[in-house]
């Protein structure tokens, strides 16, 4: 099922709000008013750039909530935290990611061997699409905006615009045995897709108009169970093996499936 909650959010079926994964038993997620909720039964490893949760951390929930394009803060970390608090959820173990794509627009795709299980799970927008390696507008750790593509030269005008969502938000589930290099070679693989699917999708730099690489906030998070119990420990998840060509295929898809979606949303609503 590509876009699981749809007709949730479309409120044609209000009670279709959970999706519960195949591949890695006891997963789910939920859709919320505001959220998109995913839950293992048990506390995994995880390796994530969310604003909320980055680094290497032990979890059991990724929050990925929906904010408005007008969105502008300092301190998003603060900002989820109330948010869970509101949501009477614990602020540990979890991963907290912003988006400012319609939640009906969330795209799942899954698959399983004998080796491994992955849950691909995306939203995909593009509004601030940029691309890696091109002369744009940058900000430094304290938000000042620089000249464009030269880091040496400060305009001196603090900005939130670091801050504005238009985010490819990745959460991957992988229900089998990683290294910790393999958890980061999973991550370069992700994003490599992650491009090929924007090149192919045409989308272009929203500063510059090159063909853009992703956008100036995406964030991933990888959950890995480590249940080694007749599953191998996995080493290497490059183009090249069974696990990386599975992760490609499911972020490439993921992401096509989320852009497509936002894109006849805004032909049948007449939006720019």
């Amino acid at each position: 099922m590509a876009l699981p909650f749809y007709n949730y959010y479309s409120h044609v079926q209000k009670e279709q709000n959970e999706y519960r994964s195949s591949v890695w038993p006891g997963l789910y997620i939920s859709a919320h008013e505001r959220h998109i909720k995913a839950s293992s039964p048990s506390v995994v490893t995880a390796l994530s750039s969310a604003v909320y949760g980055g680094g290497m951390i032990e979890l059991d929930r990724i929050f990925n909530t929906y904010v408005d394009r007008h969105y502008r803060c300092d301190d998003p970390p603060r900002d989820i935290a109330e948010l869970l608090s509101e949501w009477q959820e614990q602020q540990d173990q979890c991963a907290g990611l912003l988006t400012a794509v319609r939640l009906e627009h969330t795209a799942i795709q899954e698959y399983e061997s004998d080796e491994f299980g992955l849950l691909c799970c995306t939203t995909a927008g593009v509004s601030n699409a940029a691309r890696a390696g091109s002369a744009r507008t940058v900000f430094d750790a304290a938000g000042n905006e620089m000249s464009n593509g030269t880091v040496s030269q400060k305009i001196g005008k603090v900005s939130s615009s670091t801050y504005t969502p238009g985010t490819i938000n990745i959460m991957l589930w992988m229900n089998g045995c990683m290294t910790a290099g393999a958890m980061v070679n999973a991550i370069q693989t992700a994003v490599e897709a992650k491009a090929a699917a924007l090149a192919d999708f045409g989308v272009m730099d929203s500063e510059n108009g090159l063909p853009a690489t992703g956008t100036t906030t995406d964030a991933i998070v990888l959950a890995v169970s480590q249940d080694g119990v007749n599953k191998p420990l996995i080493s290497y998840a490059g183009t090249a093996t069974v696990l990386g060509a599975v992760i490609g295929r499911l972020v490439y898809d993921t992401i096509t499936e989320s852009l497509q979606a936002a894109q006849e949303w805004k032909e049948r609503n007449n939006k720019q």
